[in-house]
Formats: structure tokens, C-alpha cells, sequence
């Protein structure tokens, strides 16, 4: 079974996924007070301490990104981050994004890019399995990517160093995420990305209408269900031919991967949206959540 989780933390970003194997990874870090903080990340490092390899993603540095993350580091622990190579820089360094630099400049680095291999990430061995964790952007050597790089070499710019990956369960889910990619940024790079089906999209920059995907990529990703994250409301794009979970209104979304299905939990049973697009399984409420309903994976 893995189980991968979508916090609720206001308008930012962070999530951890319960891998199938000897591995627990994190993606991106905020938290939006000091309740959540403790709540989640001792959530989190219960989780962690029972796996042999834990690794932190961090798709770009802006606040809503790596909020906490000195205490992310302090509680949970950061032993392996990936990130992509940058440097950024800022006119007013604030203590999480010291502790972003002081990390993605130290041995636990590792600095991914398309087709990145690495153990446990996504080559397996004796020892244990491999995370399912697949980097399909950046492209160091593209022209695009190395502007972006020098706009955050200037302190400006920080969503288009997001690098984009999947993660995928053998027979169960396929996920993808994109960091704060924006839609203009999308458009000049995306017929350089091989773009796989999916069945879970995470929208780019909070579901933000400026990080929206385009329709001919969409079309190809086939996304299942779209997960619109916690932008205010005026500034988001709904998908509207695509079925979708409002995390604004679903609050924290947990999703359990367990023999040929995909089982949903949410945090509010106040949530009210469309849900035909899932199976009623009759699963029982849990520690996840409220169940919102079951689906089937395309490769499953």
C-alpha cells in the first residue's frame, strides 16, 4: 500500500508520500500556523522514521514552498534534497530561505533533471525497492531553462526553476507534479517534454489561472482528476472540462493506493462538489478522513 497525502496549508504547497517500499518522501514545506506545524510534522516524522531512505523535494524557493523548513529540518529531518542546481539569491533572505541554501549547497544535495537516475529514487536493488519517482523536467542544457536560471541568479522569477516528475505505483496510480511552473513559461517548453498519461494532476502554481496547462498537454496527460490547490478563489482556474477536487474547500486530501484502486479521503465533510467521477467502495471514514470515493487506475 502507499498512501500520499496533500496538506491544507493556506496558499502553499506540501505534501509526502508513504511509498510502497523502504522510502518516504517529502514534497515542498509550509505550514500555515504553529498548530499545523507541530500536527503535521510529527505526523510526518512518525512516518519517516519507519522507512530506511527519506528524501525532501523542493521544487523552487519561495516562502509558500519552503516555509518551516528550518524546523522541517529540526523535527522530520532532511538527509537526502533534491532541488534543481540554482543560484538564487534574495535582496531580503528570510531564516527558512537561509536554510534552503544552506541545504541545497551542502552533501545532502542532489540536483535532478530529466532522466535522472539514482538509488532508491527509481532504481531498485537487493536491498529494497525504488520510490517510483521520475524527473521529466528540467533539461539543464535547454536555452529556456537557462534563462530561467539566470532570472533567479538575479533574485526574480522563482516558479520557472520547477522541475516537473510523476510518481507512479506498479498496477496503481500514476501523479505528476509541476512546482509553480507558470503558463507562459509551460508554453515555450512543453513540446520538449515527452508527456506521459497520468491519472492525478497536481495544477501548477496552486491551480492559479497564470499556471494553467494548456488544452493539447492536458489532452495528452488525460488527467483523471485534477487537484486545484489553495490560490484565492478570484485567481483559479477550475478545469472545467476535467474532474476535480477543490482542495479550498476539501482541505487536506489523502489518497490510499492499495491493490488496483485509488481510494480518496478528505479532511471537511462539508465538501459538496461533483464526485461521479468515483466509485463508492464503501469505505469507512479513518484517520485519512471523510471517503470521498474510490477510482481504478489506467494501468492497473
Amino acid at each position: 500500500m502507499s498512501v500520499v497525502k496533500s496538506f491544507s496549508v493556506g496558499d502553499g504547497d506540501m505534501f509526502y508520500i508513504d511509498h510502497n517500499s523502504d522510502n518516504f518522501t517529502t514534497i515542498d514545506c509550509c505550514y500555515s500556523d504553529e498548530d499545523n506545524k507541530e500536527t503535521n510534522f510529527e505526523e510526518m516524522k512518525n512516518l519517516a522514521n519507519k522507512k530506511g531512505i527519506t528524501r525532501f523535494i523542493s521544487t523552487h524557493p519561495d516562502e509558500d514552498h519552503i516555509k518551516g523548513i528550518e524546523d522541517f529540518s529540526d523535527i522530520v529531518g532532511i538527509v537526502n534534497f533534491y532541488c534543481v542546481e540554482n543560484e538564487a539569491i534574495k535582496e531580503e533572505e528570510t531564516d527558512n530561505f537561509k536554510k534552503y541554501c544552506e541545504i541545497r549547497d551542502s552533501e545532502k544535495a542532489y540536483y535532478v533533471s530529466k532522466g535522472c537516475r539514482r538509488k532508491w529514487m527509481n532504481v531498485s536493488d537487493e536491498e529494497r525497492g525504488c520510490a517510483g519517482i521520475n524527473f521529466l523536467w528540467p533539461i539543464t542544457s535547454d536555452e529556456d531553462f537557462q534563462d530561467a536560471l539566470e532570472k533567479v541568479k538575479d533574485g526574480k522569477e522563482y516558479n520557472n526553476i520547477s522541475p516537473i516528475f510523476t510518481y507512479s505505483v506498479e498496477n496503481n496510480v500514476r501523479m505528476m507534479w509541476m512546482g509553480d511552473l507558470e503558463h507562459d513559461f509551460l508554453e515555450k517548453i512543453k513540446d520538449k517534454i515527452e508527456w506521459p498519461e497520468i491519472d492525478i494532476l497536481f495544477a501548477p502554481h496552486h491551480g492559479r489561472d497564470s499556471g494553467k496547462v494548456s488544452s493539447d498537454v492536458l489532452k495528452k496527460l488525460n488527467p483523471h482528476i485534477v487537484i486545484i490547490g489553495e490560490a484565492p478563489s478570484k485567481y483559479l482556474n477550475y478545469y472545467s472540462r476535467y474532474n476535480t477536487i477543490t482542495q479550498n474547500s476539501a482541505g487536506n486530501i489523502v489518497f490510499e493506493c492499495i491493490e488496483d484502486y485509488v481510494h480518496v479521503y478528505i479532511e471537511k465533510s462539508s465538501y459538496s462538489y461533483d464526485t461521479g467521477f468515483l466509485d463508492n467502495k464503501s469505505k469507512t471514514d479513518c484517520d485519512y478522513g471523510y471517503y470521498l470515493g474510490s477510482f481504478k487506475p489506467k494501468n492497473a
